[in-house]
């Protein structure tokens, strides 16, 4: 079983409509690693008729990896809103198609339907295009071997506290839904609870205090030559509450991840219970968290991914933390994932997401 959730893009195209057509997929695993693609050619069909065929295509296909939960992706408005209940199936040579499609989904635990720009679903369009080229179906060679090649991560984990993102992102190895591994933890402090944490995990940890340094450039550079020796790829910060200047060699491979939902309550002392206590102050309705890359201001870096989660008439701050971190344990692996892709691109101090 690849996973038990799968990620699926899917398309499907007509030249003549109808005329030649064919449909494509793409389907990745928890951690973002692709599984399974294919192009399917169709022979004669109207472009509906092929981008319903690349749904059903992929979610058997799916089936087939043994996943208990899907979420779908497609660039066509129209079937997403007929899959979700919004738009009735006029056609009636799309409604066996349709009835197919949604008997299929109901055989999953979970499901769901999303419409996504074109621009996001170059992956399954490429495959049908290139279906359609050929005349027949098409698997791309880049499958089972290339994907066992691949190599985890290097994480280095700057901590300050108890280490309780530290935990989460090594849960998230342990169970296979993040393709990484964790050659330093670097904490800022030397009697908190994360240092025993990492240390009983077996991870290799140091003490790099600011007190002990005589300035910031000398503090920076003793976290940037253990982060150069580990050989990391990405640093993340996990509830770290140092600035330090990001070295050159490190532009956008910081990630930072913050209690609220950037750029409001952030900055310098804005930090756990503070944050949240400034929330509920404010009166706001919705709280969550953001992972950005970091640069050398608080809490002013590029945003990569947020989450949002309600606040109820009663939280205090502790109750309205532990929702907000149940959607950090999601919001920063899918970061790293997407860092690991190599999805994410920095442009004008705002970060695009490239489709698959």
């Amino acid at each position: 079983m690849a996973s038990d959730k799968l990620t699926i893009y899917t398309d499907g195209g007509s030249r003549g409509n109808p005329g030649p057509a064919a449909a494509g997929y793409i389907i990745t695993d928890s951690t973002g690693r692709r599984v399974a693609a294919k192009g399917v050619f169709l022979g004669v069909a109207t472009n509906n008729e092929a981008e319903y065929t690349g749904i059903i295509e992929s979610i058997r296909h799916a089936k087939k990896l043994g996943a208990k939960s899907i979420e779908l992706f497609t660039d066509s408005e129209l079937l997403a809103r007929q899959l979700t209940g919004q738009y009735k199936v006029k056609s009636p040579k799309l409604r066996p198609l349709y009835e197919e499609a949604m008997e299929l989904f109901n055989s999953f635990i979970e499901h769901s339907v999303n419409h996504v720009r074109r621009e996001q679903n170059k992956g399954a369009d490429y495959l049908v295009n290139q279906a359609l080229d050929r005349g027949k179906d098409v698997v791309p060679s880049s499958s089972a071997k290339s994907r066992a090649a691949t190599r985890p991560i290097r994480l280095g984990v700057l901590i300050s506290g108890g280490g309780t993102t530290m935990v989460n992102l090594l849960d998230e190895i342990k169970q296979g839904r993040l393709n990484a591994e964790i050659p330093l933890v670097i904490s800022s402090r030397s009697k908190v609870s994360g240092v025993d944490k990492a240390r009983n995990a077996g991870l290799p940890t140091v003490i790099i205090r600011k007190k002990d340094c005589d300035d910031i450039d000398q503090f920076s550079e003793k976290i940037r030559q253990e982060l150069k020796k580990a050989h990391v790829d990405l640093v993340v910060q996990a509830g770290w509450l140092c600035l330090w200047k990001i070295p050159d060699e490190l532009a956008n491979k910081v990630m930072n991840i913050h209690p609220a939902l950037l750029p409001s309550f952030g900055g310098k002392g804005m930090f756990g219970r503070h944050v949240h206590e400034a929330v509920l102050k404010r009166g706001c309705k919705v709280s969550g968290c953001t992972v950005h890359f970091v640069n050398n201001e608080y809490d002013s870096g590029p945003i990569i991914v947020q989450r949002c989660c309600d606040v109820a008439e009663d939280d205090t701050a502790d109750s309205l933390a532990g929702r907000v971190f149940q959607q950090e344990c999601i919001a920063y692996p899918e970061a790293i994932r997407l860092f690991q892709q190599g999805r994410l691109a920095v442009k004008d101090g705002v970060v695009k997401i490239k489709s698959q």
